[in-house]
């Protein structure tokens, strides 16, 4: 297991040399000291932030993935979801030529429906199942907008933007970034033609994520802030997809700030964000659906201020947050923002020196959302520093725990 880490070390250094960069000029750019770049080069130190994590890599030129080896290994079975990634990558490729579908593509309204099993696939951070969905819905989405007209066609490239919204999510939780991005291109063209003056800005949502991946963050903010704007009307009218897409695009500026050093402003972006939730949850009329599937509430800002303060190094801070929620609220999270923030919480407990609280939070974490947890960079960088600090009596746990990460594979 902790050869992983050891060759994280070893591609960065590959990376560093192909650069003909210095370990002193890296520490320069990172703002750390040439010991900590020949530690990491080693695999003496994890890489514990995404933060950190897309620095460097933005630094080396590199993606991400490339340095911590993702897609990770995993069993034949797992590794199917990459069949269905090529069929939705070759779905987007054609985007513009005509559909290959048999016979007459269902309305729309029956089409919204097929993703409200999208919706509950994500909640349940299904990720593959997500990806085997996607082929086909996509066809006939894309059939759909060929032979409509008026709104119906309209709706129909909403549709086809959703779909690039949770490919999109997958693609990210599984580790494919050529997928990620062409779903990012192909959700903006969806979203231009869609008629939905909201959809834009989720799209923007997905291309701020994107942007952290090269360590953007001040681009980041400025396109947060741009779609924040172009909802604002809609916001001030109180029109609830709009509340929720404002509330969102706030966290995002808030993660984004927090990454880029610009600590007052994050916690400000939180403070818009917790205003929006309260608007949607002091509204007594009827429930929206959430066409767009971003999970906002009280609870998701909740977990989102413990995030950033981890980014932000403020370990203590996060867990003073975390005490002062809510079980409930927690509790009421779908499963995909739970294994989130059960990983926020190991990584908080593990920086306050208590490794037993923290295994027990990554525990339930892959508990809840097994796909998501066993394939993110930072539960398998918190699980390493445990296994490392107790190497010499490893527990049962933790080995059966590293075999389900397929950490020594």
């Amino acid at each position: 297991m902790l050869e992983e880490a050891e060759m994280i070390g070893r591609r960065a250094r590959r990376a560093r040399l192909r650069l003909g960069m210095t370990q002193a000029d890296l520490a320069a750019a990172l703002g750390k000291t040439q010991g900590w770049v020949s530690k990491m080069e080693r695999g003496h130190i994890e890489l514990d932030r995404v933060g950190l994590l897309n620095l460097l890599a933005s630094e080396l030129h590199v993606h991400p993935n490339d340095l911590i080896g993702r897609p990770y290994n995993s069993s034949p079975a797992e590794n199917q979801w990459q069949v269905s990634a090529a069929a939705i990558m070759r779905e987007m490729r054609r985007y513009d030529l005509a559909p290959v579908f048999a016979g007459t593509p269902r309305p729309a309204r029956q089409l919204w429906q097929e993703t409200t099993r999208l919706h509950r696939l994500r909640d349940s951070a299904a990720n593959m199942a997500i990806m085997q969905v996607l082929p086909d819905l996509f066809r006939e989405t894309r059939a759909l907008a060929e032979v409509a007209t008026g709104h119906e066609r309209e709706e129909a490239f909403a549709i086809y933007a959703v779909c690039c919204k949770f490919a999109h999510t997958s693609a990210h939780a599984l580790g494919h970034p050529e997928l990620v991005g062409m779903a990012c291109e192909r959700a903006a063209w969806a979203a231009r033609q869609s008629g939905d003056p909201v959809m834009p800005a989720v799209a923007d949502w997905m291309r701020v994520w994107d942007m952290w991946t090269t360590a953007d963050w001040d681009d980041a903010i400025a396109l947060s802030d741009r779609a924040i704007r172009s909802v604002q009307q809609e916001y001030d009218q109180g029109e609830p997809l709009a509340v929720r897409a404002w509330g969102t695009l706030q966290l995002r500026a808030a993660v984004s700030a927090a990454r880029g050093g610009r600590n007052a402003e994050a916690k400000d972006r939180i403070k818009y964000a917790r205003t929006a939730a309260n608007r949607i949850a002091a509204d007594a009329s009827a429930p929206v659906y959430d066409r767009h599937s971003l999970t906002f509430s009280p609870g998701n800002v909740q977990i989102h201020a413990i995030s950033v303060a981890l980014e932000m190094h403020e370990q203590r801070e996060a867990l003073s947050i975390n005490r002062r929620t809510s079980a409930d609220v927690i509790d009421s999270l779908p499963n995909s923002r739970q294994g989130h923030h059960y990983m926020d919480l190991a990584r908080a407990w593990l920086w306050d020196g208590n490794r037993d609280k923290a295994l027990k939070q990554l525990e339930r974490a892959e508990n809840i959302a097994p796909q998501l947890v066993r394939n993110h960079p930072i539960a398998r960088s918190t699980l390493r520093s445990i296994v490392y600090a107790e190497r010499a009596t490893t527990r049962e746990t933790l080995r059966r725990m590293s075999d389900r990460f397929h950490l020594d594979g």
